[in-house]
């Protein structure tokens, strides 16, 4: 079985940073990811869908201290849906990625990139023939 999810995006506000009683660090953070399409008239439609990313340790210490609010990243990770219930009894849940993997799109103080640049930087897909045995896990 595979839970696996890849996201390019940008961050809808700075990290919010909080440690566990151990001393790990965790940052959370919401990722917005675009889709466009044309509609039945022929005209540009966007969709915006968010994402709820949280991230441990090292991984956490990188990105409180360089992401910040319209920042372009690459995240990969495992999606998480946790369940509670809230102080008045109400049964509350969310679904979020766990990071395992991020990669910063734009250099430290850069503009937005409105282009495609930024894709460039990701590393390639690999393809099947490169794939041994012990990287299926199934």
């Amino acid at each position: 079985m595979v839970n696996k999810a890849i996201l390019i995006g940008r961050l809808g506000g700075d990290p919010e940073v909080r440690y566990t009683p151990d001393g790990l660090m965790i940052t959370n953070f919401n990722l917005a990811t675009d889709e466009s399409r044309k509609d039945k008239s022929g005209e540009r439609v966007q969709k915006t869908e968010w994402h709820r990313i949280v991230t441990f340790g090292k991984l956490a210490e990188i990105a409180g201290k360089y992401l910040s609010k319209g920042k372009m990243v690459f995240i990969e990770g495992r999606i998480q849906t946790r369940s509670w219930e809230d102080k008045d009894g109400n049964k509350r849940s969310t679904t979020e990625i766990i990071a395992s993997n991020m990669r910063m799109l734009e250099p430290k103080g850069a503009a937005k990139a409105e282009d495609s640049a930024a894709y460039d930087a990701l590393p390639p897909f690999p393809d099947a023939n490169s794939l041994h045995e012990e990287d299926v896990p199934f």
